[in-house]
């Protein structure tokens, strides 16, 4: 079933974040993921809000994993780690 990758982020660091996203979106790519939502408008109607909110959708639950553990992903990591505050969650789908 496909899954959907969820991020809920603050960017601290907006240099830093930007070599960030210049990177995941290929290492997510390579997974065969693709967004279906990024930094688009938002309602917060609970918890914490978040000003940038990323979906990105999967073909699975284990290739979205596998993408968060793969070498190209985690050296993208490398730079949203102390250039922002995130929340990420994987979550399979009905479809």
């Amino acid at each position: 079933m496909p899954a959907l990758w969820i991020a809920h982020v603050t960017v601290t660091d907006d240099a830093a974040y930007a070599k960030y996203a210049e990177l995941a979106g290929p290492a997510i790519a390579k997974h065969g993921g693709h967004f279906i939502a990024r930094a688009a408008r938002y309602v917060q109607l609970e918890g914490k809000e978040r000003p940038r909110n990323v979906v990105a959708k999967f073909p699975s639950l284990e290739a979205a994993e596998a993408c968060y553990h793969s070498p190209e992903y985690q050296e993208a990591l490398s730079h949203a780690r102390g250039a922002s505050e995130r929340e990420l969650v994987v979550v399979e789908t009905s479809e």
